[in-house]
C-alpha cells in the first residue's frame, strides 16, 4: 500500500503544475473600458473643480495656489480642502508615474510641502 501512495502522489504534483503553467486564469473578452480613466478622473472626480493645465506650472507655489483656490471653492469635495487639494496632487504623481520628467516630479513634490505651508499645516 505504500507503494501505491508513493506512485499516486507524483501524479497529483504533476496535475497540479500542469494546471498552473497551462494559464488557471481563462481569458475573458475585455469590456471596452474608457481609454484613459485617470484623465477622466481627474475631470469628473467629486474630488476638485481643477483649472486647466495646473500640473503644468512652472512654479511649486502656483502650483500650490491653484490647487488650494480649487480645493476651497468646489462644491463636489467630500473632505476638507487642505486633504482634497494633496489627495488630488499624489493622485496626479502616481498616475503619471515612470514617465513624469524628474525636474517636473521634483517641482510637483515641493508643491506639497508648499501646500502645507498654505494651508499652515506646518
Amino acid at each position: 500500500m505504500a507503494e501505491r501512495r508513493k506512485t499516486s502522489r507524483p501524479q497529483k504534483t504533476a496535475a497540479r503544475k500542469h494546471s498552473r503553467t497551462t494559464g488557471a486564469k481563462k481569458s475573458s473578452p475585455k469590456k471596452s473600458s474608457p481609454k484613459r480613466w485617470s484623465q477622466r478622473v481627474t475631470q469628473e472626480s467629486d474630488a476638485l473643480d481643477l483649472k486647466r493645465g495646473v500640473f503644468k506650472q512652472t512654479s511649486a507655489k502656483k502650483i500650490a495656489a491653484s490647487l488650494k483656490r480649487s480645493a476651497e471653492h468646489s462644491t463636489r469635495r467630500k473632505s476638507g480642502a487642505y486633504r482634497s487639494a494633496l489627495s488630488m496632487l499624489t493622485f496626479y504623481i502616481n498616475r503619471a508615474g515612470k514617465t513624469l520628467p524628474k525636474t517636473q516630479r521634483a517641482r510637483l513634490e515641493r508643491a506639497k510641502v508648499e501646500l502645507k505651508h498654505q494651508f499652515g499645516r506646518e
